[in-house]
């Protein structure tokens, strides 16, 4: 089954909760993950991917999250990959289920190989958000800055979808 995101509203639920699901399609059907708690003392100040080699130099004001990255062998050799994970403002984030790109629009924001992707999101957002919105704005940021060298869809949720004072 290819990458699927599940995406459920205030509406949709019988408590008035969000959720945001996502499996995964890499490499084979049974790909082993890590449940994991990072804390502020874990977190890189001076970021690098893996993959892209992209540097990101991370803010200071940042709050443990879980993630949910490959095993600790697929991590040195092929990066982070955070994926989903949920930080202490209650703050959920879903990265990523890859997507496809028209080539007409590719032509005009093309990607770039040196950008960010999916191993980075987690990391790079996550732990320095405080609602869903102000994930946007921080991602959207980062991809301004960067561009990106994948087509992908992702996923942020939080309680009251609150209009916080943004910091990016």
């Amino acid at each position: 089954m290819p990458c699927t995101t599940i995406l459920a509203g205030k509406k949709a639920t019988a408590d008035g909760s969000t959720l945001i699901a996502r499996n995964e399609d890499y490499g084979h059907a049974f790909n082993p993950k890590r449940f994991i708690v990072v804390t502020p003392d874990q977190q890189p100040k001076d970021y690098q991917s893996v993959t892209s080699k992209c540097k990101v130099d991370l803010p200071d004001n940042l709050m443990h999250y879980t993630a949910m990255p490959e095993l600790e062998a697929t991590v040195k050799k092929m990066g982070w990959w955070g994926e989903a994970g949920i930080n202490a403002a209650n703050v959920a984030m879903s990265a990523t289920e890859t997507s496809t790109t028209n080539s007409r629009i590719l032509g005009v924001d093309s990607m770039n190989k040196k950008g960010i992707g999916e191993e980075d999101f987690v990391t790079i957002v996550l732990p320095y958000i405080y609602s869903a919105r102000e994930g946007v704005k921080l991602l959207g940021k980062y991809l301004e800055k960067y561009g990106t060298y994948e087509s992908n869809g992702v996923a942020f949720s939080d309680k009251d979808d609150q209009e916080l004072p943004s910091r990016y």
